[in-house]
């Protein structure tokens, strides 16, 4: 081994290591494992005959299962061996790519062309009888009766980014150990992470998923149980049987002179921890003695999502209007979008410097863009003002749907009791 040897991980995923004097680093290639046969054997020569009294361990307490072998078998994987040290994950760099040329500015002459149909007092009434029929505790007779006095019509600009990145981390996982084959550094290096080539899934659809590094494997007999599949109960100590609770073993409840019915005078009772058995299955290895271990990377593909909806002088809330359909006005998709800087309305050009800002300083140190979409969608929004029994109420009409949002909708019920 290594003496004080300190592992650092660089960009591209190549690790180098610095003598305890901070001397020149070198690059860890697969010679580091020529010359360590004999302890790789030992690898495979752990496991030992045992006696049936010697087969079961005393534990008292579950112990932590170990997720990476003993740091003895550091020099394994010279690829991975800040891992062994860390004794967790850890987020992989990735490569860096060349970007791609940025797009000629756009004309936006045939977008503007583009106009959301104008809302009519038919059309508002229509939507305001929809969303009443949808609400069991909301009167139609108003929806039917009331006069509309006002329509405010605004057209709104939403704007949204969508990142589709990848991220790797690695970690040390185990399992039983089966007496399988085992694809261990015997096989060969273990591959970068960023090497390790996997199946994408469609274009931002998030997913995650896990795979067994090859090369990483290796077998140590299982810590908690020590190698042995089986450890006491402790419960009983290994006995198989406890102080009955009825009597506390004393054979015979007090001040009565039969004997205890629970445990039919013999002062004990079978251990529910173990079912009288006196010992217990190892959880962690379960009951196979041996552990494999293994680098597991765990690939995570996110959609990260930057919305802006423009100013407007009505009262509806924002987050109706950053959920409602609208119409689509522009679509740009590539591996990398550039801002848009010349859009009418300023408030969007800025959200889109700022989303593909804020997403590139969020991402670029941990994970690999994949594609970015951005999208301007027409948000109609209409305010309608309207009379009913001598007083004006309000409600709005927004998206290409038509959904409703009434602020103090008249004739509410609830439970048979109208709410004043």
């Amino acid at each position: 081994m290594f003496p004080f040897v300190v592992f650092k991980l660089v960009t591209m995923g190549l690790l180098f290591w610095e003598g305890p004097e901070g001397g020149p680093s070198e690059h860890i290639g697969p010679s580091t494992l020529e010359g360590q046969t004999s302890l790789w054997q030992d690898v495979w020569t752990m496991d030992r005959d045992l006696s049936e009294d010697d087969s079961v361990v005393d534990l008292s307490f579950e112990a932590e299962s170990p997720l990476a072998p003993p740091t003895e078998l550091l020099e394994r994987l010279p690829s991975y061996d800040w891992l062994l040290q860390a004794g967790r994950g850890q987020t992989f760099f990735p490569p860096l790519e060349a970007l791609g040329r940025p797009q000629e500015q756009r004309s936006w002459s045939s977008f503007l062309e583009h106009r959301v149909p104008v809302m009519t007092e038919e059309v508002a009434r229509e939507a305001l009888l929809s969303f009443v029929n949808s609400k069991c505790c909301y009167s139609s007779t108003v929806a039917g009766d009331l006069v509309i006095r006002e329509l405010n019509q605004q057209t709104l600009c939403r704007y949204r980014l969508e990142t589709f990145s990848e991220s790797r981390i690695s970690e040390w996982t185990f399992q039983p150990f089966t007496n399988h084959s085992v694809d261990g550094p015997q096989r060969g290096a273990s591959p970068r992470l960023w090497d390790i080539k996997v199946q994408v899934p469609p274009m931002f659809q998030e997913d995650i998923r896990k795979f067994q590094v090859p090369h990483s494997s290796l077998v140590k007999e299982c810590h908690k149980c020590h190698g042995r599949g089986r450890y006491k109960c402790s419960g009983c100590h290994g006995a198989g049987t406890v102080r009955c609770p009825s009597c506390c073993g004393a054979k015979r409840k007090a001040k009565q002179s039969r004997r205890c019915q629970l445990c039919a005078g013999s002062g004990r009772r079978r251990c529910s921890t173990c079912s009288g058995r006196g010992n217990k299955t190892c959880a962690t290895c379960k009951g196979e003695k041996k552990l494999l271990h293994f680098i597991q990377l765990v690939i995570m593909w996110k959609n990260s999502l930057f919305e802006f909806v423009s100013e407007h002088r009505l009262n509806c809330p924002r987050e109706l209007l950053a959920k409602a359909k609208g119409e689509n006005l522009f679509k740009d998709e590539n591996s990398v979008v550039y801002p848009i800087v010349d859009f009418p309305l300023r408030d969007i050009s800025l959200a889109s410097q700022r989303g593909i800002a804020e997403h590139s300083a969020a991402l670029a140190s941990r994970a690999r863009v994949l594609q970015q979409r951005q999208t301007i969608e027409l948000i109609p929004l209409t305010e309608v003002h309207y009379w009913y029994q001598g007083k004006t109420y309000v409600y709005y009409i927004y998206g290409t749907d038509h959904q409703v949002y009434a602020v103090d909708y008249p004739e509410r019920y609830c439970c048979g009791c109208t709410i004043v």
